[in-house]
């Protein structure tokens, strides 16, 4: 599924991964849930970081 991502994500491709709208991936994202970092306005995430992201919530 994400093989088709560059190994650093925008905000509006981890929005659309994760099925959400972009204002709440920025909440995940400054709230610190999400690990990503700021370039210049924009906010970078690893891939690594969301597939950890995606493992923490998976209910089994």
């Amino acid at each position: 599924m994400l093989e088709a991502y560059d190994d650093i994500l925008t905000i509006p491709e981890v929005a659309d991964i994760l099925k959400i709208g972009t204002s709440q991936t920025y909440k995940i994202v400054r709230s610190g849930q999400l690990k990503g970092f700021k370039e210049g306005k924009d906010w970078k995430i690893p891939k690594n970081c969301l597939i950890a992201y995606i493992n923490q919530r998976i209910c089994y």
